[in-house]
């Protein structure tokens, strides 16, 4: 159905509305209206990873995991099975009339904010740091959920809009300064993307201010979404947001007033109970029957798009497409393919036949909450990474295990004396051939601020470091001299500088889902390469970012940092020695973009392998130009051993453009560098992988 047709069929509908039921429609709850025949509908359901807080579903890794991937093609499929799933579970429950609250078909997600800062807690549920990666998986999640039939398969949302990324303490209150630069340069460009490219069909506005004006009321941001952008879908509030006018924020006196400034400046539905005062705002003249009408017929057209009223061709999705088996094997692959492999002096792969017994350390490798992330669902089965190994090797080798400490009190039982659990881990360590330690957090201790009923505890981080219990253990078992392999679980940075000096392998697992296990030892074990790349900066330290609170983009990320990082955007290692040994450039004519690169790819080593090309581009002349190159296209090759293949890959629409300091982007000419590689074509990258990418100097 298209969207004309479906807002016309809205337009008959709202008109036979009285004003206090069009209103009535405007909640995230909205209730029936039995007279027309309208079910009540629940607008609020979350898909980050899966189908989330609804009972059973495919956990797939968690965002940013997706975003180390690097893998469009993949974020797609995962997206159109998280719609299977949904529409499997809407279908049955509605089939029974539970129209709860997660049992809907407009999906939250993705979300699409720069992962700015390591402190963020909520980072690890956005694919990075660097906006042309997040808008091309994004725009691939956003195609894959919302499906290309007859009707609308799900509906997904671009969050949070806009700028929104941390701190969290602050997020009710906070004003969010971002320069005209940095917002068209690195806030807006993967929401833009979303909404031109993918027609992603809701957008939901941040708690904080941007720039003076609340996010969900904001006409600077409504007139770039809606206006320049051409936008057709709904907007909703983040939840509870449009309280914060009046309690926090203090742009307005009450309820009252900030429903009236919410839905005139185009928010047309609230997660919150703010609205309930919208006919208290009508009757004091503050709201337009015409402007009730049309956010009700904003949302109306939704829910026709996706069939909820004329039926649709996913109506018929048994309800055994949810956790299908070929959902589970594409949770498998899409956890092998997110992990990163930090450091590898040789030791791995592992071969099994030459070690008789393990040693498997640390709180995350049994944990289920380290496979889940946050915003997630609940698996019928979670294969822990100590149970993947367990199972993979089976009887051939003796397995011994330690939870070594806790995750981050000072004893794993209360009577305990303090790391009561350190001499076991020694015990173990010493006894194994092979010691595997598994450290990190979890989303009790990095995540959204747990004051809104949308998550349980957590927030940011206020450093880098591992709790101090989990680098005593490091500490303890780097003193056996055991060759060990660090296996980190966590969303975001982590000072990785002692496991780096200290043991044979770092390989960083994210959060790795349901099937995380399985996959961490078909890689462990050599049966898969290793080939995710870090979506975000590993710094060396907090001391060399700007303060949390300071939304400027210089001295942060890839594109602006002026230090060396620990480990940077872009880099992963493979069991393979992929390299790039040609690549030309094909410049497009006015009419067909930026043109392509046309790479070759040799693979030197002994194993199979999949690898990232990426393509940076410099500006060397321009005053206005991002500091350090910055990513403009990427693919992801499978090259086997001893073989060479070719891949073009089509540069970004806007990579020789620049953007000035009135936020105004324009074509610039003068002199750029492309560098071609498996990395960035920073000084840390070529010192951690040995190699150069293919430098090419174009002149336009």
């Amino acid at each position: 159905m298209k969207r004309e047709e479906a807002r016309s069929k809205a337009q008959a509908l709202v008109s036979r509305m009285t004003l206090e039921e069009k209103a009535s429609q405007l909640r995230y709850d909205a209730p029936a209206i039995e007279r027309l025949g309208i079910p009540a509908y629940n607008w609020w359901n979350e898909a980050l990873h899966g189908v989330a807080r609804a009972g059973q579903a495919t956990v797939f890794p968690q965002a940013i995991g997706l975003g180390a991937t690097f893998d469009t093609e993949l974020i797609g499929e995962i997206a159109a099975a998280i719609s299977t799933e949904g529409r499997a579970k809407y279908n049955a429950y509605s089939a029974q009339g539970d129209r709860d609250i997660y049992k809907g078909l407009t999906f939250w997600s993705p979300n699409v904010n720069i992962f700015r800062d390591p402190r963020w807690g909520r980072g690890h549920e956005t694919y990075g740091e660097d906006p042309y990666l997040t808008s091309r998986l994004g725009v691939a999640f956003v195609k894959g959920l919302q499906g290309d039939g007859e009707t609308m398969k799900a509906a997904a949302c671009a969050k949070h809009f806009a700028v929104h990324s941390g701190p969290e303490a602050l997020r009710h209150e906070f004003d969010a300064e971002a320069t005209a630069k940095d917002m068209e340069e690195t806030y807006l460009p993967a929401f833009e993307a979303l909404v031109q490219e993918a027609g992603v069909e809701a957008v939901m506005g941040a708690y904080n201010r941007v720039n003076g004006e609340p996010a969900c009321a904001s006409k600077a941001l409504q007139k770039k979404l809606r206006g320049d952008w051409g936008f057709e879908g709904h907007f909703v509030s983040d939840c509870w947001a449009i309280r914060d006018f009046h309690e926090n924020h203090l742009v307005t006196k009450n309820a009252t007033e900030s429903a009236a400034l919410a839905v005139n400046t185009g928010c047309d539905l609230n997660c919150g109970n703010t609205y309930l005062y919208i006919m208290k705002a009508y009757q004091e003249g503050l709201v337009t029957e015409e402007t009730i009408t049309e956010a009700a017929v904003r949302l109306f057209t939704t829910r026709y798009l996706l069939g909820l009223f004329d039926g649709s061709e996913y109506d018929a999705i048994p309800y055994t497409e949810v956790e299908s088996p070929e959902h589970l094997a594409l949770a498998k692959k899409a956890a092998e393919e997110s992990f990163v492999l930090l450091k590898n002096n040789g030791i791995l792969p592992l071969q099994k036949e030459k070690i008789k017994t393990i040693g498997l350390i640390g709180p995350n490798m049994d944990s289920r909450a380290a496979l889940a992330g946050n915003y997630h669902g609940t698996a019928s089965r979670y294969v822990t990474i100590q149970e993947g190994i367990q199972d993979y090797l089976g009887t051939s080798v003796r397995v011994l295990t330690s939870v070594g400490c806790s995750l981050f009190r000072d004893r794993t039982e209360g009577l305990s004396q303090r790391q009561d659990r350190l001499a076991e881990a020694r015990a173990v360590a010493r006894a194994s051939d092979v010691v595997i330690l598994c450290v990190g957090l979890d989303e009790t201790l990095e995540g959204e601020e747990g004051d809104t009923g949308n998550s349980y505890a957590s927030g940011d981080k206020a450093d880098l470091q591992l709790p101090e219990v989990q680098r005593e253990l490091m500490e303890t078992v780097a003193a056996c001299g055991k060759p060990t392999v660090l296996l980190l679980m966590a969303g975001s940075d982590i000072d990785l500088g002692y496991a780096a000096e200290h043991f044979d392998a770092v390989l960083d697992l994210w959060y790795p889902g349901c099937e995380g296990g399985c996959a961490a030892a078909r890689v462990l074990f050599g049966e898969v390469s290793p080939s995710g790349k870090l979506p975000v900066t590993f710094y060396e330290a907090l001391e060399e970012l700007p303060e949390f609170t300071d939304y400027s983009m210089q001295g942060r990320t890839y594109r602006y940092m002026t230090g060396k990082a620990q480990y940077p955007f872009g880099y992963g290692l493979t069991y393979g020695d992929v390299e790039v040994t040609a690549a030309r450039i094909e410049t497009g004519d006015a009419g067909s973009g930026a043109g392509a690169v046309l790479a070759e790819i040799s693979n030197h080593g002994s194993v199979d392998t999949q690898d990232v090309v990426q393509v940076y581009v410099k500006n060397m002349d321009s005053a206005d130009a991002v500091p350090n190159p910055q990513l403009a296209a990427f693919a992801k090759v499978f090259v086997k051993a001893g073989e060479t293949v070719q891949v073009t890959l089509p540069l970004a629409a806007n990579a020789f453009t620049v953007v000035d300091a009135g936020g105004v982007r324009r074509e610039a000419g003068g002199t750029y560098k492309i560098y071609v590689g498996c990395s960035q074509p920073d000084e840390k990258s070529v010192e951690l992988t040995g190699k150069k990418p293919v430098e090419i100097v174009l002149k336009r």
